[in-house]
């Protein structure tokens, strides 16, 4: 077993228990959408992108989050299999990255939550062809009114709408400490399913 030298920040030996346990802190001090990441994927020529995503769901062994699959960032995944993202709490001056293997949800997941969801983020999501180029609002406005007249009040999921779900390979936990001496700990396994090793890494 790991012996940690900091056994109120880091003492876990799960590292999703400890991701809830930060969040859990950060839902109470952050500002404004403790739920945000900084998802960063890459093209076929190998050039990153990187954009604020929210993280809806913590799973026992991975993150889900939810988007339009034909984005750029939909095609980049299918491409890639591969993602990493930061959760940064600015409030409680922590950091958590992680890296991983990405893969489609096919569980009834994307129904259940896109039907939770406002009807207006459901007739959006039907609306936006996201990434694509868009001559002037009016006509996204256009079709935002058009299909809240042909979908009604209950609009299904569309098939090019849901949740992504990353089951990583590393987690990396950082706490701000006095002049930059930060508490830096990694959790890494080999492939999905491996016990995970544990390292304190230097600042």
């Amino acid at each position: 077993m790991f012996q940690f030298d900091d056994k109120t920040t880091f003492s876990s030996e799960n590292p999703f228990e400890l991701y809830r346990s930060w969040k859990k802190e950060a839902d109470v001090n952050e500002v404004n959408d403790p739920d945000a990441i900084a998802l960063a994927t890459v093209d076929t020529n190998g050039l990153p992108n990187v954009r604020i995503v929210l993280l809806r769901i913590i799973e026992d062994d991975g993150f889900v989050f939810f988007t339009n699959y034909n984005s750029i960032k939909g095609n980049e995944i299918h491409s890639s299999g591969k993602v990493a993202f930061v959760s940064h709490w600015k409030s409680i001056r922590r950091q958590i990255r992680v890296r991983g293997l990405i893969s489609k949800d096919e569980t009834k997941l994307s129904d259940d939550y896109f039907n939770q969801r406002p009807l207006e983020s459901r007739i959006g999501a039907w609306a936006s062809k996201q990434s694509s180029v868009l001559t002037t609002k009016n006509l996204l406005l256009e079709r935002i009114n058009q299909l809240r007249d042909d979908l009604g009040e209950n609009p299904p999921k569309p098939n090019f709408w849901g949740g992504f779900r990353i089951r990583p390979l590393e987690m990396e936990f950082w706490n701000d400490g006095q002049f930059r001496v930060h508490d830096r700990f990694l959790w890494k396994r080999q492939y999905l399913d491996a016990d995970w090793t544990i390292n304190r890494l230097s600042p």
